[in-house]
């Protein structure tokens, strides 16, 4: 599963086919989280709080790029907040 970017300690990886939705994971020690890129919604996972709000301000900003990947499977690094 491609690492695509890096966001205070959150790691977000992308792949395709794994599941029929449109969707990505963020890591963030022992936590995952899985997000669907259309809606920002948590559809499974334990992501604390305050990761799972970073991941959704993230997600916003990177939302074409994200499902441009999803449908080409050309992936690259995306840039993290500032």
């Amino acid at each position: 599963m491609p690492e695509i970017a890096r966001l205070y300690g959150i790691v977000i990886k992308l792949f395709y086919g794994d599941h029929s939705s449109l969707h990505f994971h963020a890591v963030y020690g022992e936590f995952v989280g899985l997000f669907n890129i259309n809606t920002l919604e948590l559809i499974k996972g334990d992501l604390p709080r305050r990761a799972r709000n970073l991941v959704i301000e993230w997600t916003k900003i990177n939302k074409t790029e994200l499902i441009q990947m999803w449908d080409t499977q050309e992936f690259h690094k995306l840039q993290p907040l500032v």
